[in-house]
């Protein structure tokens, strides 16, 4: 029961709990990062298990249920509290004055803007929050809703041994990571921003963007796995492509790499799924 890979899955579990610790604490770059371990030791569990041959049921269920945490209510979670951080960014700009009200560091803004959603949505104190507008956040809450679904299918589908059905719930979270993560590094530059970083930080973006990516886990959108059974480019063109192009994005755009790879990721099984059916046809 206590072998190595279901170790290193709990360790997985354990990694998402710290994210949802640190998402809440304001500390949305130490949230992402744990997020990023927890990814790591995903990976790392299921090739420490086929290398150890301990391959079993139990393991399926632990990763399963780890997964729910880490890449379901842990992204959630840090959404939650992005759309909140995105209702009201006014502390960021000048006023009639000159003067810019927020000075001080990202993780004393974030506490701040949770502090007052919070005494608003639970206390009825009259500011900006005071309205219909405190229940969005809860929209963030269908990553997790959606990513149980996703989980347990995966567990039951045997289409999904070559091809993931759905975007995978790790996928979705890398996505998810890149709003806080951005957020966080450009928060002192937020005035300089441009008009459509700013419309892609309104909470009413980042709730249609955490519907859309959560409605995607479920749907039967066939989609590449990284899963080699021989390394010919013919079988594998669009997966050497992809970490070509990853490669070469991480280091020229940095944080961006993050939407560019998952978006390219989709388009590339997208072009794969119908090349393959056109095959098909024709043979």
């Amino acid at each position: 029961m206590f072998g190595l890979a279901n170790l290193i899955t709990s360790f997985n579990l354990l990694g998402g709990i710290c994210s949802i610790i640190f998402s809440l604490s304001g500390r949305l770059d130490w949230a992402v990062y744990a997020l990023a371990i927890a990814a790591l030791l995903d990976f790392l569990d299921g090739f420490v298990a086929r290398l150890t041959n301990t391959n079993g049921l139990l393991g399926k269920q632990l990763d399963s249920l780890a997964d729910l945490v880490s890449f379901g209510v842990a992204p959630g979670i840090l959404m939650f509290v992005m759309i909140i951080v995105g209702i009201d960014p006014s502390g960021l700009f000048k006023n009639a004055e000159g003067v810019q009200t927020y000075g001080g560091v990202a993780q004393e803004y974030v506490v701040a803007q949770l502090i007052d959603w919070k005494a608003a949505f639970f206390y009825g104190r009259n500011n900006i929050y005071n309205a219909s507008i405190r229940f969005l956040p809860f929209v963030a809450l269908i990553i997790p809703f959606f990513a149980l679904f996703r989980l347990a299918k995966f567990n039951i589908d045997e289409r999904q041994t070559d091809k993931f059905i759905g975007v995978p719930t790790p996928t979705a979270t890398i996505f998810f990571a890149f709003f806080p993560l951005y957020f966080w590094f450009e928060l002192p530059n937020w005035s300089h921003q441009s008009a459509f970083i700013q419309s892609l930080f309104d909470c009413y973006t980042l709730s249609i963007i955490a519907v859309l990516f959560s409605v995607l886990m479920v749907v039967e959108l066939p989609l590449l796995a990284l899963k080699f059974k021989s390394f010919a480019w013919k079988d594998n063109q669009y997966r050497y492509l992809l970490l070509l192009i990853s490669l070469i994005s991480i280091p020229l755009f940095l944080v961006w790499a993050i939407p560019i790879i998952v978006i390219l990721y989709l388009i590339l099984s997208i072009i794969e799924h119908f090349q393959f059916k056109k095959h098909e046809i024709q043979s």
